[in-house]
Order: structure tokens, then sequence, then C-alpha cells
């Protein structure tokens, strides 16, 4: 196995850590779950250059990689959910869309074709990630705040939650935005694999 493929699947080996750490609640927790989320985040980033650079693509990171990105994702996304800092909504329009997508990967893969993700597809990624970092970002300050570690008062602190949850929740639904433009180019480019033969 190549080592874009090993960081492939290190990327997936990193979620349940990072969901660990976000769901069990310990001083910080954000800022340690922010990190694994990063992390991961950078394999991807490392291993698509990777590959890239030393010619190292291979059909099985063509599938894995866009499935590592999904694991990620979608695992923070629901434990957001859990968590009250995303609309559950959100979600369910981006397990629909991931859903369908697979489904055609598959459909294709049974006739011995690879798709691979496209350029709509890693900016869908890229702005899901951007607004994740963003939500770790912004409850990170508030742990900071509850710790004392910034000097601001709790009835501030209290005030302007909402309001970072509120701008970490637009900051997804931009990104939902994103993966609907990109499923439906998905589907549009690849509508001979959903065609009845």
């Amino acid at each position: 196995m190549n080592l874009p493929n090993k960081l492939t699947l290190l990327r997936i080996a990193i979620v349940p850590f990072m969901i660990a750490t976000l769901l069990i609640d310990f001083p910080l927790h954000f800022f340690v779950s922010g990190l694994l989320f990063g992390a991961a985040s950078l394999t991807d980033y490392f291993d698509g250059k990777i590959a890239r650079e030393k010619n190292l693509i291979t059909d099985f990171g063509k599938f894995a990689d866009p499935l590592a990105d999904k694991i990620l994702v979608i695992s923070c996304l629901v434990c957001f959910v859990a968590m009250k800092l995303c609309d559950p909504v959100l979600v369910i329009i981006v397990l629909f869309r991931e859903f369908s997508i697979t489904s055609i990967r598959l459909v294709a893969a049974s006739s011995g074709r690879v798709i691979a993700a496209n350029m709509w597809g890693k900016v869908k990624t890229v702005t899901q990630i951007i607004a994740i970092v963003a939500v770790f970002v912004f409850q990170f300050f508030l742990e900071l705040c509850k710790v004392g570690l910034i000097p601001i008062s709790q009835s501030v602190t209290d005030m302007i939650a909402p309001w970072l949850t509120l701008a970490g929740g637009v900051l997804l639904w931009i990104s939902t935005v994103f993966a609907i433009i990109s499923g439906i180019i998905y589907i549009k480019d690849n509508k001979d694999c959903i065609k009845e033969r």
C-alpha cells in the first residue's frame, strides 16, 4: 500500500478519537477534538498532493479518499447536531447527497468504471472543512472564556455564545449549498451510469 493510501486510512482511524474528544465533556475538549480534525484534514491535502506528484494515483485511492472525507465530515456534523451546534435538516441534506453520489459510484464500479471526485466535490469538501473548523474555533473561544483564560464575564459569554453558534450554523449552511450544487453537477456529469441499459 502506497503512502497516499496510508494517509487516507489514517484519516479514517483518527475519526473515533475525534468523536470521543468532541462528545466527552472535559476542559478544552473542543481544542483537542479540533486539533484531531485539523490533523485529519491535513492528511486529505497531503494524500492528494503526494499521489499527483509521485504518480501514485490508484483505483483504491480514488474510491477511499472521498469516502474518508465523508466519514470525517459527517461524523463531525452528527456530533454537532447532538450538541445543538448544527441544524439536523442540514445533515439530512448532506447525507442524502452523499448516499446518492456513492450509489452512482457503486453502479459505475460494478461495470469496471471508477469515478474520481470532480472539482466541485473538492470545493464542497473544502467549504465543509472551513465551516467545521470555524465551529471548533468559536466553541474553543467560549471554552477559554469558561475556564477564565480570556477575561470576559460569564454574562458577556452567555450573550455572545448564541451569536457564535449562529455564525457557525450559517457557515455550515453555506457549505451545504455547495454540497447541493456539487451533487447536482456530479449527477448531471455521470447520468449515463443511472440510465437503463
